[in-house]
């Protein structure tokens, strides 16, 4: 790690001298650096978790079964030899093939779990325990273990058992049910809500607080994760609207759900337009862009009919230019207005290089031939994150 010699003046006043100069070094490390993860999970929820915490500097050993591995390293598309997706999930974990029905490899990992501070398993209800690595066993052996379940409904109630994907999290979150259209219904979206804004970030949260925990207490504990449970708390104004408020939740007739102008409007040539100036000082910016006095008269009403001649009068004005056109005239006024991008253009946009959401990782450790892929998005100060290699092929690692 680079070491920089960072002058702190502690500056001690007496009778109006300095009496003393500091000079203190600093290292530069990653946030994690010294925490050992033992991951069992699969496919997307479990392992983006421990890939954030890889990239944090926690070490991760990720296990995998070398007769059934990962389907997501077989999952198209492929580059450098591998599945994108695996390279992507499992960049900084060493991959390590166990047979967990065999006990010798069972015993290995009690012999080795004295030596991790944090398990991760995303296997349904019961499967640890009938292996013999539930936290129950494994905290006998080591009391300072934090071990964390990630489930679709969790260790309790009467779906624990079932099998789900994001699309039923979401409809039983209640998410779908107030988005998308009332002629279409809800969207099916393009990336996994309940999986990684509720299964892997939540994990993340809830591992990293026990770890902080465990420094007043001494003692790890046991997360119970539900994919469900926590995509439930990405509803937030408008549960708090309809529980505390009683107000009814239903497709385009909220502020941010399509009930207001707030929306996406389609361009000349097929493209679209977000429009988000709800303050009243972006929507009078819009108005005066669009030449639609309109927007000012019935912009904030709270009658659907003032608001849907309001849509249909944005609707027709974006109609008349190409995305382009709009986004020249857009790019000097602060109006909270943007093109909807493909990803492709996202990721190669100016935004995306100012603020590097790609990293170049290398293939092998210390390789000069690299992969692109997302980065790290949180920026730190002095612990930035780090990109050692991209998943590897399956028993390549070490523990």
């Amino acid at each position: 790690m680079a070491e920089h010699d960072i002058v702190l003046r502690d500056l001690y006043f007496y009778y109006g001298v300095i009496i003393n100069i500091k000079l203190v070094k600093i290292s530069m490390t990653t946030a994690l650096n010294g925490l050992k993860v033992l991951d069992f999970s699969t496919l997307l929820p479990g392992p983006f978790a421990t890939m954030y915490l890889a990239d944090m500097g926690a070490e991760v050993v990720h296990i995998e079964s070398p007769t059934r591995p990962d389907l997501i390293r077989i999952m198209p598309p492929y580059a450098n030899g591998q599945a994108t997706s695996h390279s992507y999930l499992n960049r900084n974990k060493q991959s390590i093939a166990l047979d967990l029905k065999d006990p010798n490899n069972v015993e290995l990992v009690k012999q080795k779990i004295s030596e991790f501070d944090i398990v991760v398993e995303q296997f349904r209800p019961g499967v640890m325990q009938r292996l013999g690595l539930d936290y129950a066993t494994l905290s006998e052996i080591n009391p300072k273990l934090i071990y964390c379940s990630i489930t679709g409904y969790g260790q309790t109630g009467s779906f624990k058992d079932k099998a789900g994907h994001d699309i039923n999290y979401i409809s039983l979150s209640g998410i779908a049910g107030h988005c998308g259209r009332k002629a279409s219904g809800p969207p099916p979206m393009g990336i996994q809500i309940a999986d990684v804004a509720g299964g892997s970030l939540h994990a993340v949260i809830g591992i990293l607080a026990a770890v902080v925990e465990r420094q007043t207490s001494g003692l790890g504990q046991y997360i119970d994760i539900s994919m469900t449970d926590c995509v439930v708390g990405l509803n937030s104004m408008a549960a708090s609207a309809s529980l505390a408020g009683g107000q009814l939740q239903q497709a385009e007739t909220e502020a941010l759900n399509g009930g207001t102008f707030y929306d996406y409007y389609e361009t000349s040539d097929g493209r679209y337009l977000s429009i988000g100036s709800l303050e009243p000082q972006f929507m009078s910016g819009l108005a005066m862009a669009l030449e639609l006095p309109i927007l000012l008269e019935k912009g904030a009403s709270f009658d659907l009919d003032d608001r849907q001649a309001v849509k249909q009068a944005i609707a027709d004005k974006i109609k008349s230019k190409t995305l382009n056109a709009w986004k020249k005239l857009f790019s000097s006024l602060d109006v909270c207005v943007e093109p909807v991008l493909k990803l492709e253009e996202a990721l190669d946009s100016e935004l995306s290089s100012e603020r590097e959401w790609v990293a170049q990782v290398p293939l092998k450790l210390g390789s000069p031939e690299t992969e692109a892929q997302l980065a790290f998005p949180i920026k730190f100060s002095r612990s930035n994150a780090e990109y050692k290699f991209v998943g590897q092929a399956l028993d390549e690692g070490k523990w």
